[in-house]
């Protein structure tokens, strides 16, 4: 009779325990640093000005948040409306231009090896490292004419925003099979019908990360608009803040209905998108 070797016994693995006490901590960070300051402002914007004065994180005892409202939409000429305009116009735009030429640059520097890659792939990196060199840069608006201009601005922007767009393209570019280029040549597809009817569609996830990261970006600037962008007709909205705090400096109620009105679109964009955002910077690198 043949011996019957019995099978070795695999240890069960135990299960990782979920850190609880980490967990915790991280919401008390969170609830401190972001929703505590938020219900101050939200408190405060409600208050009358007597009130408002004392900086006190109480519950109002009188609300006035319609009076409010209209004070600050009111306030010199309807300006914080024009900012609004000019916000909307600026983010679209900017948005829209860096997508599209981040994308671009992103697809040729993944499929098309050449021997300027490694000096773009620098130029790229040190768009991220270096700091902006405003006098330059307005030097440079001045003498093209684009100076206290939004298409200067929008320049301003793209430029600013481009290096970390193209990273995140080219992540998930390469994740994207080679076959498909390969098979839309075969068909007939040439360059540019190539990228936008193939490869495009196919970033959807990096490009919803791309255009909200961006818009809020560009949407809560303050020192390009207020160094490229001067004049109050000119103002974007975080510089009505600017603007208003030395009319308000007496009514903090007016000056944080303002700040509330500022801080409502970004927050609600990072609320309704904040999985497409997540998936979108972390899709390039599973793939990948």
């Amino acid at each position: 009779m043949t011996a019957v070797t019995a099978a070795p016994v695999v240890p069960a693995t135990k299960k990782k325990r979920p850190n609880y006490l980490l967990s915790v901590l991280a919401i008390v960070v969170a609830v401190v640093v972001f929703v505590i300051p938020f219900v101050f402002i939200l408190l405060t914007a409600v208050k009358t000005r007597q009130e408002a004065v004392e900086l006190k994180f109480s519950w109002p005892r009188q609300f006035r948040f319609v009076q409010n409202f209209i004070d600050v939409i009111q306030a010199r000429d309807y300006l914080l409306i024009i900012a609004y305009i000019n916000s909307i116009i600026l983010t679209v735009c900017s948005v829209t231009i860096m997508v599209v030429l981040a994308a671009m640059v992103a697809y040729v520097l993944q499929r098309r090896a050449g021997k300027w890659n490694g000096f773009i792939n620098f130029l790229v990196l040190a768009g991220l490292i270096m700091p902006p060199a405003v006098v330059p840069t307005i030097w440079v608006l001045q003498k093209i004419g684009l100076f206290r201009t939004m298409p200067g601005l929008i320049l301003v922007e793209v430029a600013f925003g481009l290096s970390f767009s193209i990273l995140l393209f080219r992540a998930f570019i390469a994740s994207i099979p080679r076959e498909l280029d390969e098979a839309a040549v075969i068909d007939g597809a040439g360059p540019l019908r190539l990228f936008f009817r193939v490869i495009f569609p196919l970033l959807r996830s990096v490009l919803v990360t791309v255009v909200l990261v961006q818009s809020v970006n560009i949407f809560n600037d303050f020192t390009n608009p207020l160094y490229f962008l001067p004049g109050d007709q000119n103002a974007t909205l975080q510089l009505t803040i600017y603007n208003f705090y030395s009319q308000f400096t007496t009514q903090y109620n007016l000056l944080f209905m303002d700040i509330l009105l500022i801080t409502i679109p970004p927050l609600l964009m990072f609320l309704f998108f904040n999985r497409q955002i997540v998936a979108g910077l972390t899709s390039g690198a599973i793939k990948g």
